[in-house]
């Protein structure tokens, strides 16, 4: 049974009577009308108290439908991001925050109380969007791609982790369904050897600590490793009589890296020279013993550009060294020997399956570095191979400082 009520816009509303005899029956709307009285003890609701009620509602942006789902629909228990980037900040490891830490702090500022599960896919590519279009322009830029990537990246990262938690279903996860931007051919090649050199030469002649730059410098061309790789080196890394370093990098993995004996000598020397295990057990240390930081890389790069305009026009880095030691070992050693030398995990059933069978061996890496510098590894084994090999330069005479 239905009331009809008419308001101050002159519409024709009908509410629902409960407990109430009809006195008179009419039509409208489709539905049968009654006026009915109330009984004892129910008060009686007059136009004006159902005007106002309509009103309150019209000002809440609420319908008599939506009070008539209350109930229906269950509230949302995702956490915020603020919370939630918190909470991954202290489960993940630190590379994966320092990664995605410029990105989740955007999310902090711009949606720190909203809750996981409230952006759309769109709201995520208008983000994405805007991050973009903030992207530093520098020599090699390229229209923001890497900045606009590494965005989608981090706000994946965190919805795999709440799916993992159980906070959000896979097909609630917007950030699925928004692309990554095509990534483009890389920019990065092998360097000649006298650019090589070059990189040697102003790292050991100029800045406030050429000894600790030369060293970097040698560590890279040698190792090819990651900057992790190297400021994660310690004391316990080394050891001194096979020539080896140990080597952590990212994904959490570790493995022992070839270093000339020569290279090997210089780093007990420079732990010895700035504090010993005393001052700290980082290998690569300043002058009063503290240990190196990231902040060296960008120190050591500016120089670099500064000195040499090539560098500038390419925007050279430590990672650059990297790409030119592996192009090297695997045309010379071919290309199981460079996976290995590089650190690479093991390959998975969408390499190839040969490769699971021709993994290259630690003397085999050794015998690779024995012809990037030119000198004898204890662990090589075809030593006038080596010897015979096209060397990089500057290994042959290395930088001053080095030596």
């Amino acid at each position: 049974m239905w009331i009809q009520v008419r308001g101050k816009d002159s519409r024709c509303r009908c509410i629902s009577s409960l407990n109430c005899r009809p006195l008179l029956s009419t039509n409208c709307c489709g539905r049968t009308l009654e006026t009915l009285p109330c009984p004892v003890g129910v008060r009686t609701v007059k136009a004006d108290d159902i005007n106002t009620a309509l009103q309150l509602l019209s000002r809440l942006g609420l319908t008599i439908d939506d009070l008539s789902g209350v109930g229906s629909q269950p509230l949302s228990t995702a956490p915020t991001f603020a919370a939630y980037i918190q909470q991954l900040r202290l489960a993940l490891p630190d590379s994966i925050v320092r990664n995605y830490g410029t990105y989740w702090r955007v999310l902090e500022t711009l949606w720190a109380d909203r809750q996981l599960d409230s952006p759309t896919a769109s709201e995520i590519e208008q983000l994405v969007k805007a991050q973009r279009s903030r992207a530093v322009v520098r020599a090699n830029y390229r229209g923001g791609r890497g900045s606009a990537t590494n965005m989608v990246s981090a706000i994946r990262c965190i919805y795999r982790h709440a799916e993992a938690d159980g906070l959000i279903e896979p097909r609630d996860n917007p950030a699925a369904r928004v692309p990554k931007p095509r990534r483009l051919p890389g920019t990065r090649h092998a360097l000649t050897f006298d650019q090589v050199q070059d990189i040697g030469r102003i790292a050991s002649t100029t800045g406030n600590d050429r000894e600790l730059d030369s060293l970097v410098v040698r560590i890279h061309i040698e190792t090819a490793c990651r900057r992790g790789g190297l400021l994660g080196l310690t004391i316990d890394d080394l050891n001194v009589d096979d020539c080896l370093v140990r080597l952590r990098e990212k994904g959490d993995t570790e493995r022992w890296q070839p270093v000339s004996p020569e290279l090997m000598s210089r780093l007990v020397e420079h732990v010895s020279d700035r504090g010993g295990v005393r001052a700290t057990n980082k290998v690569l240390r300043y002058r009063n013993g503290s240990p190196m930081g990231r902040r060296r890389y960008d120190y050591l790069s500016e120089r670099l550009r500064d000195h040499l305009p090539w560098a500038a026009a390419l925007q050279v880095s430590a990672h650059w060294i990297r790409h030119t030691t592996l192009t090297f070992v695997e045309r010379e050693f071919g290309y199981a020997v460079a996976r290995a030398y590089a650190g690479h995990s093991t390959p998975g059933s969408g390499s190839g399956i040969t490769l699971t069978y021709v993994q290259a061996s630690l003397p085999e890496v050794a015998e690779a570095l024995s012809a990037i510098t030119g000198q004898p590894h204890p662990l090589a084994r075809n030593l006038q191979r080596a010897a015979t090999a096209t060397t990089i330069p500057p290994q042959t005479e290395p930088a001053p400082g080095i030596v």
